[in-house]
């Protein structure tokens, strides 16, 4: 599996305090690959990393094999990497349709209107109330917006943090299966979740984030069946 995306021994840290200590994996090209920990183990900070929003102390980030850690976040943007952050960061006093078309802001293409298209097929109820303001949505089609608008970049990977905070069983199960509908459909997929079971499940590999350093790796479904993934992450004993 050829490699998307790789990070490399990284390092991050807010002035005095690192947050992100040692961190190392790889996305392969079409993968679900998931990053688990508790709160406070540095995985927001490595996807804001990647998406260029901060600068690494020290460590790599390449991007088909060439680095990325030093451009803008429009540049990265561009080079086809979307980032889907945590508590969705909507414009709320916007409609849908404004909301997803600054989603598309950095292309020059002929294709937006179709990828808008798609994004109502994938979410149909966001077809349904396009011209209403983000604000008034539920968390479940606020998340639902999110993804649409990191989807209007045409990304080639989309990280996605968190896409199931807050919200109902059900609407994660709907935010879950949308997520493995994205990958058949060619997206590769960088997911930070909380819900460790279920993005293990979904993964087809995981990485575990421990106070900044990456301390256990494997396919999602070994993982899963590691007694010490399950006692930190899965609440067993």
């Amino acid at each position: 599996m050829t490699a998307l995306l790789e990070v490399q021994n990284l390092s991050v840290a807010y002035g005095a305090i690192e947050a992100v200590r040692d961190v190392s994996f790889a996305v392969g090209e079409g993968q679900i690959v998931s990053l688990i920990g508790s709160n406070g183990a540095g995985k927001t900070t490595t996807l804001r990393t990647i998406s260029g929003l901060l600068r690494p102390k020290s460590g790599t980030i390449l991007l088909e094999g060439k680095p990325i850690a030093d451009l803008a976040a429009h540049t990265i943007l561009e080079r086809g990497v979307a980032h889907c952050p945590e508590g969705r960061r909507l414009f709320g006093r916007m409609t849908v349709e404004e909301n997803l078309q600054l989603g598309a802001y950095v292309r020059k293409d002929s294709g937006v209107a179709a990828d808008m298209q798609r994004v109502y097929d994938l979410f149909p109820v966001l077809g349904q109330r396009r011209t209403l303001k983000a604000g008034l949505f539920s968390g479940g089609e606020q998340q639902m917006l999110a993804i649409g608008r990191a989807m209007m970049s045409r990304p080639r990977l989309l990280m996605l943090d968190e896409p199931s905070m807050g919200l109902s069983p059900i609407m994660t199960q709907r935010i879950f299966d949308t997520i493995k509908e994205l990958q058949a459909a060619g997206t590769t997929i960088l997911l930070v979740e909380q819900n460790a079971l279920a993005a293990l499940a979904l993964s087809d590999r995981g990485y575990v984030v421990d106070l900044g350093r990456t301390t256990l790796e494997g396919p999602g479904h070994e993982l899963l069946a590691d007694e010490r993934v399950r006692a930190a992450y899965l609440g067993e004993d």
